[in-house]
């Protein structure tokens, strides 16, 4: 590890990173892996989910959004920051409608994935069964709001990525939600299955249609290896 850089410590572990970086993105450097699930290193910070947020100096702070400083005191796996995500990924389950034995993306799925990650194998809470919209508008495109976390990755991945800015969050508090930039819905708009803001859902949200199950269950990412485990690998 270079002599350069800014130095700090997360849960102990001394850790060097560039000047300029986010606490996220030093760690996932130093294969240390955060939790996170609005958080991709190709899209800019959004800070929606919260579950990256660590103890910086005894205060909270969301790690994909905080740049790193010198002698800076990162706590992130603790008992206390594992319950409050915890919490966060049980309100994600009992908020929306899950059908995961059934869903494409089980397997697949970053929110089902970390639940297991996390220990959160039953829920405590009540299921809220909101009623909320599926738009097959679109003759390769579907969008299935019962998965929607909010997470904005495809609010983002269209505007910075596909140059097309389809998605954008509209309504506040519970009633927010993932909304179109066409009156007819998603059949209106410029998608096209190809794009990132399709691939870039954690859940199944979006989905391509006429290709569902084309890889079976028990060898789809997180059958065989917990998320996070690629950031965790570089440390050998």
């Amino acid at each position: 590890m270079s002599t350069d850089g800014v130095r700090f410590t997360v849960d102990g572990v001394p850790v060097v990173a560039q000047a300029g970086r986010t606490i996220i993105q030093a760690c996932d450097d130093a294969g240390i892996y955060i939790p996170r699930l609005c958080y991709r290193s190709d899209l800019p910070p959004g800070g929606e989910c919260r579950l990256c947020t660590c103890k910086v100096n005894d205060r909270y702070a969301a790690a994909c959004v905080t740049p790193v400083a010198a002698s800076m005191v990162v706590q992130n796996d603790t008992a206390e920051l594992l319950a409050e995500r915890q919490t966060i990924i049980e309100m994600l389950f009992v908020e929306g409608n899950h059908t995961c034995p059934t869903c494409e993306k089980s397997g697949d799925c970053d929110l089902q994935a970390m639940a297991y990650r996390l220990g959160l194998h039953a829920m405590q809470l009540p299921y809220q069964w909101p009623r909320r919209e599926i738009d097959a508008t679109h003759p390769q495109v579907f969008l299935d709001r019962n998965t929607c976390i909010l997470c904005g990755l495809c609010v983002r991945a269209s505007r910075f990525a596909d140059r097309k800015s389809v998605f954008g969050f509209e309504n506040r508090g519970a009633q927010t939600r993932v909304a179109v930039n066409a009156p007819s819905g998603l059949g209106g708009t410029d998608i096209e299955p190809g794009d990132l803001a399709v691939s870039v859902c954690p859940v199944g949200a979006l989905l391509v249609k006429h290709t569902g199950y084309q890889t079976p269950y028990g060898k789809r990412r997180f059958d065989e290896q917990p998320i996070g485990s690629e950031i965790e690998g570089k440390r050998g």
